[in-house]
Formats: C-alpha cells, sequence, structure tokens
C-alpha cells in the first residue's frame, strides 16, 4: 500500500438563484502551488478551495478530512468552519 497526497484547487462560480457551480479541480504538484493557484485564481471566482488529502490511489482510500490550505469567498456548507 503506497500513500500519496493529492494537492486539488477547487473553484466555483454562481449558478441559478443562491446555488454555487463546481468547475474542473485543478490537480497541482505541491502545496506551494495550489497555494499559489488558489490565490490567483480568487481575483475571478466567487469561492476557492485548496487542499490537500493523502491516501491510497490503487484501494481509493483516501482520509476522511482534507487539509484546507486556502480559502476564500462563497463555499459549499461542508467547509464552513
Amino acid at each position: 500500500m503506497t500513500r500519496q497526497t493529492v494537492y486539488v484547487v477547487q473553484t466555483y462560480n454562481p449558478g441559478k438563484g443562491n446555488r454555487l457551480k463546481a468547475d474542473p479541480p485543478i490537480p497541482c504538484k505541491s502545496a506551494d502551488a495550489a497555494l499559489r493557484t488558489a490565490e490567483r485564481l480568487a481575483e475571478t471566482k466567487c469561492g476557492v478551495i485548496a487542499f490537500s488529502s493523502s491516501g491510497d490511489a490503487e484501494l481509493g482510500d483516501y482520509d476522511d478530512e482534507p487539509i484546507i490550505i486556502f480559502k476564500t469567498g462563497r463555499l459549499p456548507p461542508q467547509f464552513d468552519d
């Protein structure tokens, strides 16, 4: 079992009504790259979150709680503090 960490930036745009529309997730090579990408996209997106998750891709077994690197703007309720 080989555990690896993935870094992802997820952005959101306003949808119909009060909903949010998720853009395709953006994979990054490191926490620093995820942070830089998230900060850059925060200027144009309604909401942005960057996070990491560790696990075994072959088994599909990832941590239950991702580690938040950056978040700003309007996000889905699961990202509330």
